[in-house]
């Protein structure tokens, strides 16, 4: 007789058959990773940074101890804030990336139909990606927790706040995350997916409640509601729009922690049972197309059925070849690599029309926002080509991070790399052609910087010098990040260790470094630290420029009778200077960051035939 195997009902109901044995074996390989701990260590590092300068912004350094007890509260409530929200956009970014390639992984290497010949379910197999992948994240909060805790004896951040800010982020990050990881199921290349997911949460989280408010106010116009009937109803109303935003939210209990006397507008019950619910819609999206997929790779179907054996299929040239309809073979002209990329899409999809439509779409919302503009004659102010010019530095900079960091890394990822490199081509052509892949990436939203401002130059909004200005602060920005993308993208080997990496020297440079200069300021007492620094980051540059060639009153200034009020950038007793002076300054530290682009350019190069495989 054979024994007959049970399974006990503490068995059967333990959380841990949701995940399986493959979130135990994604934990055992991120603990042998040296690149978890090293992030951990960053992590508490750039915390202690933030905690030492908003500390030293409320309580002075130096003054008796009656005005230091007197600013504890104070600074105990931004030191909190301050981290929250750190935390907050951290998690949901360190999300997105680690998830990006958590089942492309498996569909390429050829192994999520031999998962699919186990007991593994396909729930598990989402579940097991997903929460691995989170428990880094849910370790990075727990550092944090005993410094939120040691700050709130100081008074002035009550316990609710902390736990709500808390749940709210692991909200917005396991929603996040599950966006990456559907994504990641019909994207091979780990930068779709993280544009792809970052456009669909900004469409969720700032277009929607935009077009909401502006449908709102058009009704509320047509049907003649008066203001005090426009309250009554958004007292209704702001509840529910407020509790459906994770960024709204954040902004809600902040509030309410600052002034605890306040309207409530906000229910974090539903906020979280909302999030979940959604994050729960997409995973059993999830799990439906990855069990289609690992069924079908399984009994051998090339590339799953999806939208990409039909890429490969057009994309195919020999398909062309054969095809007596399609004319006359392309020829290559010029360096090979450099064509091949010149004539692949924007946006990995069918073909480039996915591309032009989301370029026209982002034109006529552009000129959707001109004309809100020109109706409250906000275009006249310096600040309102500020914001402009400083949302499209900031997405054309993202945009380039991420693409030049995985030029060289998909291609190892796909197993293509050994085949390039043994090539005719030279180091140099390939770097050239990764290059110019990435930049040419980057063309849409510099050809909308360079719209916006030739536009409202020639409207007389913005001064010509400007734009020789940004030319300048775009040809360094380019080269210096598409340097260290590249140099990363050629030492590791993963596309998510180099987006990582490139993310964490942009953070070291501009975020964390600017903290340290102040605090070494402040320490030595020497106030022009800080702002000697700041010249070297281009949002201060962005707004250095802007600030002193926008507006109705310098648009119309000579260039000799130009200035720039540097004390309003730099909040130092600095005088204003000439356009002579700001262009030597901004033309010497394009310089360097130039040099240093090269730099990484050269490094990039001799890491090229290292680590292959």
């Amino acid at each position: 007789m054979q024994p007959i195997q049970t399974t006990s009902l503490v068995e059967y109901l333990s959380p841990l058959r949701l995940v399986g044995p493959l979130a135990v074996k994604e934990l055992r390989v991120a603990s042998r990773r040296r690149r978890q701990y090293a992030l951990r260590f960053l992590y508490i590092a750039a915390l202690t940074a933030f905690v030492g300068v908003v500390w030293l912004g409320v309580v002075p350094y130096e003054g008796n101890a009656s005005l230091v007890q007197s600013r504890m509260a104070a600074a105990g409530q931004r030191i909190v804030t301050t981290i929250v929200f750190f935390q907050f956009f951290a998690m949901q970014i360190l999300a997105i990336v680690l998830l990006s390639s958590a089942v492309s992984d498996e569909i390429y290497h050829r192994t999520l139909g031999i998962l699919m010949t186990t007991p593994i379910n396909s729930l598990q197999i989402v579940m097991g990606k997903l929460l691995s992948r989170l428990l880094q994240l849910i370790l990075l909060l727990a550092l944090s927790l005993p410094m939120l805790a040691i700050v709130r004896v100081l008074g002035g951040v009550p316990w609710g706040y902390l736990l709500s800010s808390l749940c709210i982020t692991l909200t917005a990050a396991i929603f996040a995350g599950s966006l990456s990881l559907l994504f990641s199921i019909r994207n091979r290349h780990a930068y779709g997916v993280i544009i792809r997911t970052m456009f669909t949460l900004a469409c969720l989280y700032f277009v929607l409640p935009a077009l909401f408010g502006f449908t709102a106010a058009y009704l509320f116009s047509r049907a003649g509601v008066n203001l005090g009937s426009r309250a009554g109803a958004m007292m209704v109303l702001g509840p529910i729009v407020v509790s459906l935003n994770p960024i709204s939210s954040m902004a809600a209990i902040t509030s309410r922690m600052f002034s605890p006397s306040g309207p409530s507008m906000f229910s974090l019950s539903v906020h979280c049972a909302f999030m979940l619910s959604l994050s729960a819609l997409v995973l059993g999206r999830a799990m439906t197309i990855v069990r289609r997929v690992a069924l079908r790779q399984a009994v051998g179907i090339a590339d799953c059925g999806s939208r990409i054996a039909d890429l490969r299929g057009k994309a195919n040239p020999q398909s062309e070849i054969r095809n007596p309809k399609s004319g006359s073979v392309r020829r290559v002209v010029g360096p090979p690599l450099v064509w091949k990329e010149l004539r692949a899409p924007f946006i990995q999809g069918i073909d480039s029309r996915n591309s032009y439509i989301g370029l026209a779409m982002a034109i006529v919302g552009l000129v959707f926002t001109y004309l809100v503009g020109a109706q409250s004659k906000s275009l006249t102010e310096d600040f309102t080509h500020i914001t402009y010019v400083m949302l499209f530095v900031f997405i054309g900079g993202l945009i380039n991070i991420v693409f030049s960091a995985t030029r060289i890394t998909t291609e190892k990822e796909s197993q293509a790399w050994p085949l390039l490199l043994a090539t005719p081509l030279s180091d140099w052509d390939i770097l050239l052609g990764k290059a110019v892949s990435a930049f040419r990436r980057c063309l849409p939203i510099w050809g909308l910087l360079a719209g916006h401002v030739l536009l409202f130059t020639l409207a007389g909004y913005i001064h010509p010098v400007a734009v020789f200005h940004l030319l300048a602060l775009v040809t360094w920005l380019t080269c210096f990040l598409t340097g260290s993308g590249l140099y990363f993208s050629a030492r590791f080997a993963r596309t998510t260790s180099a987006v990582v990496a490139s993310f964490a020297l942009v953070i070291g440079l501009w975020v964390i470094g600017p903290i340290l200069a102040g605090l070494m300021g402040v320490m030595g007492g020497k106030n022009d630290v800080l702002a000697t620094y700041l010249w070297s980051h281009p949002a201060v540059q962005t707004q250095l420029i802007m600030t002193g060639a926008t507006g109705a009153q310098n648009a119309g200034t000579s260039w000799r009778s130009l200035r720039y009020a540097t004390a309003a950038v730099f909040h130092t007793g600095r005088e204003e200077m000439n356009v002579g002076r700001v262009t030597c300054l901004l033309m010497a530290i394009a310089v360097a960051y130039i040099l240093a682009g090269l730099f990484f350019f050269w490094r990039a190069k001799c890491c090229l035939r290292r680590r292959i495989f």
